[in-house]
């Protein structure tokens, strides 16, 4: 943790704040879901767990959260697992030529490889729990809604199983049908938070998704 006084660790997160975004608007794609208001959702989840938390490094957790998508690949892309591998090695870099502390690059780096569901590197720091609940939050709640449809939508999903959109008489399969993502991964985030503050967001924020989900399905169905 910083042993700058709280007044002087504030200016100097928002003096970093606005060069990171700035080195991650440089790597953006065009994938809505990863765009720079992701990035500014999930420093903003962050920001809520960190009270919990004094001992974790502020400043290492806005790096990660704002550099975790330098390298963004397609959901259905066969190498998804290594792109937060990928993003740890560019950030570290990046963030070695802006001239960021030296004995927080290790940290960030593992927060940011940490932060993927795909890649199922175990968290070894508080820093890293809290990115990594800080990032599945935002695929909770309303955004998190909007996300899921505008990623199936972009990997040619349909919305929904014609006859059964709930999977009571089928496997679910959200790779074919966007609302069986619901059930097949986003309704596990919440057990699967490391901070007891991320369990809690998360499932208020999963009791929306349910809620759309039976509403959905009810007037798919006409019901």
């Amino acid at each position: 943790m910083s042993e700058l006084p709280t007044d002087a660790l504030l200016t100097d997160l928002a003096g970093w704040r606005t060069r990171l975004a700035a080195l991650a608007a440089g790597h953006a794609g065009n994938d809505g879901a990863h765009d720079a208001s992701h990035l500014d959702r999930v420093w903003r989840n962050a920001q809520a767990l960190l009270p919990h938390h004094p001992e974790a490094d502020a400043l290492v957790v806005l790096a990660a959260c704002y550099l975790h998508d330098l390298v963004n690949l397609p959901k259905n892309d066969p190498e998804r697992a290594q792109a937060s591998r990928r993003s740890a090695q560019l950030a570290r870099h990046q963030l070695a030529w802006m001239g960021f502390p030296h004995e927080r690059l290790d940290a960030v780096a593992h927060a940011i490889e940490a932060h993927s569901f795909s890649a199922a590197i175990p968290t070894r720091s508080i820093e890293a729990r809290i990115v990594q609940d800080a990032d599945r939050l935002d695929a909770l709640g309303a955004v998190g809604l909007a996300r899921m449809f505008y990623i199936a939508g972009m990997m040619g999903s349909g919305l929904a199983h014609p006859d059964d959109p709930l999977a009571q008489r089928r496997e679910p399969d959200d790779r074919a049908y966007s609302l069986d993502h619901i059930a097949v991964k986003l309704a596990t985030l919440p057990g699967k938070m490391q901070t007891e503050g991320g369990r809690r967001l998360g499932q208020e924020r999963l009791a929306l998704l349910e809620s759309f989900r039976a509403s959905f399905a009810a007037e798919w169905l006409g019901q």
